[in-house]
């Protein structure tokens, strides 16, 4: 789940609420990337590179063109330029809570307003940036990042660590950040995060129709529906219990038993119903705490409620990009009561 997140734009677009290092990396990353990018045109068509690659790049074409001409995303050189970055992920992001909270520590550039993370081009830098943090008492997780969106402020590459996935997977990638290119609204990461999955998941839909092919089957969708469901509803406890008047040691025990009732939960809903489909174990056999819970909250939270909008604007992207910005407009708490009322919709 945690695999998309904008890691924060480069020195030039940030302000100094932070130190020289962190921007510093940022700056030297991010050059680093724009440095590797090379037509991806170029590199099909070079007999010398890998077949697997050119062919896994000529089927990403077909996908980014279809972004632009039926989902109506924007029409760019993102995502017609690829880069050989040498390692597993772009960036690695450090998500942090205060024990008691599901609220993420926010950090804030004048470009991308608060986002509930800090990026990182280095996993060695992530883990140090972790370190400290957990040495305040802070809930802390880091995250490995495929790929980021720079909003437009650059062609965006299709970059080597989104290549391990198949072909459909890759396009998703593209679908999901090219929306945010599309809209983005600042100091809102669920609303961001939430419409770009929404897109991602409507545009990968219509992307297996235009082909001819079936479906994602019902099962698949149910069981990652549910697993969500697990996730977004031992938050929803876990925030009733942190409002609560309790000392510290009640309150810790009383957070490790939610976990492990996620745990149990988990378990019961994969033995009655997944049969031997083990794909969440590792994940839920892992230390818990709530900064690993943040992506679930931010990713899928509006997830339902865009999808009732989209539905309302009779399926037409155009008519549903202009609603969502329309959304974007409204102050926070006035764009949350509308989700929700959306989402009730949905239901």
């Amino acid at each position: 789940m945690i695999r998309r997140f904008l890691p924060g734009l480069m020195v030039v677009l940030l302000s100094g609420c932070s130190s020289v290092n962190y921007y510093s990396q940022l700056a030297s990353g991010q050059w680093q990337l724009l440095r590797a990018r090379e037509p991806v045109a170029e590199v099909i068509a070079d007999p010398s590179r890998p077949q697997l690659l050119r062919e896994h790049l000529a089927q990403s074409q077909k996908a980014r063109t279809f972004a632009s001409e039926q989902l109506h995303l924007p029409d760019n050189q993102s995502y017609r330029l690829y880069a050989d970055i040498g390692r597993p992920y772009v960036v690695w992001n450090v998500f942090a809570t205060q024990e008691f909270s599901l609220s993420p520590e926010n950090h804030c550039f004048p470009i991308a307003g608060c986002v509930a993370y800090r990026g990182y081009y280095s996993q060695g830098a992530a883990r140090g940036e972790a370190a400290l943090l957990r040495q305040q008492g802070m809930d802390v997780s880091i995250g490995g990042v495929e790929a980021y969106s720079t909003l437009g402020w650059f062609n965006d590459p299709i970059m080597s660590s989104m290549m391990s996935w198949g072909d459909e997977r890759l396009a998703t990638l593209i679908f999901h950040e090219l929306a945010h290119q599309r809209f983005y609204v600042k100091d809102d990461t669920e609303f961001n995060e939430s419409y770009a999955s929404f897109v991602e998941q409507e545009g990968t839909r219509q992307w297996r129709a235009a082909r001819g092919l079936a479906p994602v089957s019902d099962a698949a969708l149910k069981q990652r529906d549910e697993f969500i469901r697990l996730i977004l509803g031992t938050r929803k406890r876990l925030q009733a219990l942190y409002a609560q008047p309790l000392a510290a040691n009640v309150m810790r025990l009383a957070k490790a038993a939610q976990f492990e009732q996620l745990r149990s939960e988990y378990r019961q809903l994969r033995d009655s119903q997944w049969g031997a489909d083990k794909r969440y174990d590792a994940w839920i056999n892992q230390p818990m705490n709530n900064a690993r819970l943040l992506p679930f909250g931010l990713y899928d939270q509006w997830v339902p409620a865009f999808a009732a909008l989209f539905a309302q604007e009779g399926g037409d992207w155009v008519r549903f990009y202009a609603a969502v910005e329309k959304l974007g407009e409204l102050p926070v708490e006035q764009r949350k009561a509308a989700l929700r009322q959306l989402e009730k919709v949905g239901l």
